[in-house]
């Protein structure tokens, strides 16, 4: 009796592994799709901050009331500077502070800084001169905190209340503390940087890129004509 014989067919495989040129592009997109979706999440938390600290008011207690400066125009004040030092003498008034601290240098030709523009604005308004402390150095934030922090340890003094525009609390108070100061921020709730809706995002999406830059660099952004440097 012959017996039948049952060939076998060749199994195939269901799933064939992947060529290795597929397998790379899967890896770099993947790469790619991780390293945008982090890149936003870094953004959209900065921005947060920055929009969380600008609502805070920390005042309390300190050694010293520290106006960052603005514009000036022949010793008067920009709207943005006079905004912050009117906050700044509330502050001093209430008792926060025995001294306030004006920052800010000049540009080539101008006849007064910053910081002595600002002085000879409080003291017009009130404020005894020997409480009003002009620290005329730094073309931008971090050059005066740095001068500020100078000046404080020279007088023996630490603990600082930052007075800016709402937007620009959180950079300059890393900055400060960066410096050597103990430092919270009182931000002024007038001016021209909080009066509309569409000034205020502008501010918060220029201030999100400048606090990133200043975290990669830990520079400045130059900015003469704001006073959010």
């Amino acid at each position: 009796m012959t017996r039948a014989v049952r060939s076998e067919a060749p199994t195939v495989p269901l799933h064939s592994a992947a060529p290795p040129r597929a397998r790379r592009r899967s890896w770099v997109t993947r790469v790619v799709l991780g390293s945008v979706l982090v890149g936003l999440l870094v953004v959209g938390g900065t921005a947060f901050r920055v929009w969380q600290v600008a609502r805070i008011d920390d005042r309390r207690p300190v050694d010293a009331v520290v106006v960052l400066g603005a514009a000036q125009y022949d010793g008067q004040p920009s709207s943005i500077f006079a905004a912050r030092l009117r906050h700044a003498q509330q502050l001093y008034d209430a008792g926060m502070a025995p001294r306030i601290v004006t920052t800010g240098g000049g540009r080539p030709g101008d006849a007064y800084t910053e910081a002595e523009a600002g002085r000879r604005y409080l003291i017009r308004q009130g404020v005894p001169a020997g409480a009003v402390v002009a620290v005329p150095v730094g073309s931008d934030t971090l050059l005066s905190l740095q001068a500020v922090a100078d000046r404080a340890r020279q007088d023996r003094w630490g603990r600082a209340l930052l007075v800016s525009d709402p937007w620009h609390s959180l950079r300059a108070r890393q900055m400060a503390r960066d410096s050597g100061l103990d430092a919270w921020t009182s931000p002024t709730r007038s001016g021209p940087v909080v009066q509309t809706r569409e000034t205020q995002i502008r501010y918060i999406v220029r201030e999100t890129g400048a606090m990133l830059y200043y975290r990669l660099t830990h520079a400045s952004v130059d900015t003469e004509t704001t006073g959010l440097g």
